[in-house]
């Protein structure tokens, strides 16, 4: 089958080749046929090595498609299902994951090295992992049953790979994470699709003002359409900030993930209001507060992972604003290539173009 091997962490091209086979399937585990998938900025951290992710590897985490045979034990979906991939695919033994809070589950972490792919390296075979246990830039994955999540067979592919991960993030964050107030004041800094998530979820809850930060222009612009009340050059957020009632947003979202904007967004915020930390960044880059402000302000540091909550509830939460017309998922695909342009994608990406590029798998 053909797939999009990164051969080494650092590399800015993935090579697609057509000698890849999905290794592993047994006992426990669901072969996926995928149709379409979507490329989120956290392929490009886990390229660079900003995300841990050993190489080499196929990237991709977002996906959808159709089941095509599962192994044994395994109940709850079945050949013909149309799933998702989960690519924090909770273990549903561990402390987390008995408390209803799947998402905080690292079993899954222990396999980001494990082979999920085989391919021709000159006469050897070559074992390749898929970035974070899943790997959708592969007409095919084989993995483990808790990584995949049935959704509604009229669910078109291509906006079912968005909520694999970045728009399940972005709502989760702002419905279950920070349960916005309706009324309330709102500031997303990043208008990516993580971004542009957010600000639906802050509607959806009634945010009375929605103001989004980016340094692109286009990007925060676009971020209207989906719901924002303000467009913010990044050294406007400031002034507006001091210029509302209690000095500050009552919710800050960073979808960045950097710790300058995290600083940013804490001094955005109101005395007592939330700082909410989406953006998936280095281990190493520290955000730096005093003890005095942290105790002073009272401002709450929220970090978000993947919606805040389990995983399959807040995907049935995002099916159903969609039906409901409530969120716009079509409108954030901005960009549609092929497998075999998938380096294409990756340089729109990178250049802020895209906001978010589905990749057909068909």
């Amino acid at each position: 089958m053909r797939a999009a091997i990164l051969h080494k962490t650092g590399q800015d091209t993935l090579d697609v080749r057509d000698d890849v086979v999905a290794v592993g399937f047994g006992p426990g585990k669901v072969r996926v046929r995928l149709r379409a998938a979507s490329l989120c900025h956290s392929d490009l951290s886990a390229m660079s090595g900003v995300l841990p992710q050993p190489a080499p590897f196929v990237p991709g985490h977002e996906g959808a498609g159709d089941v095509v045979e599962v192994g044994e034990g395994v109940t709850g979906v079945a050949a013909g299902d149309r799933v998702v991939l989960c690519w924090m695919a909770p273990c549903g033994r561990c402390a987390h994951c008995e408390r209803g809070r799947g998402h905080l589950c690292v079993s899954s972490l222990r396999r980001l090295g494990a082979p999920g792919f085989r391919f021709d390296g000159g006469g050897a075979p070559v074992d390749a992992s898929g970035f974070y246990g899943t790997g959708a830039f592969a007409e095919e994955v084989v993995v483990e049953r808790d990584a995949v999540i049935k959704v509604p067979a009229d669910l078109p592919y291509e906006l079912a790979a968005l909520i694999g991960c970045g728009v399940t993030t972005g709502i989760g964050a702002a419905v279950h994470t920070a349960q916005v107030e309706p009324g309330s004041s709102v500031a997303v800094i990043g208008a990516g699709g993580v971004g542009v998530a957010t600000v639906q979820g802050a509607r959806v809850c009634g945010a009375g003002r929605i103001a989004v930060v980016d340094p692109v222009v286009s990007r925060r612009e676009r971020a209207l359409a989906f719901g924002a009340t303000d467009a913010l050059a990044p050294e406007e957020l400031k002034a507006v900030a001091k210029g509302l009632p209690g000095g500050g947003f009552d919710y800050v979202f960073e979808a960045v993930g950097r710790a300058a904007t995290v600083r940013a967004g804490y001094d955005a915020a109101r005395r007592g209001g939330a700082v909410v930390v989406i953006g998936a960044g280095a281990q190493d880059d520290l955000a730096q507060f005093t003890m005095g402000e942290l105790f002073f302000n009272e401002k709450r540091l929220l970090p978000s992972l993947y919606g805040g909550t389990s995983v399959p509830r807040t995907i049935a939460l995002v099916v159903d604003l969609w039906r409901a017309g409530r969120i716009d998922l079509a409108g954030m695909i901005t960009h549609r290539v092929g497998l075999a342009d998938v380096n294409e994608a990756v340089a729109q990406m990178r250049g802020g173009e895209a906001l978010r590029t589905v990749v057909t798998l068909d």
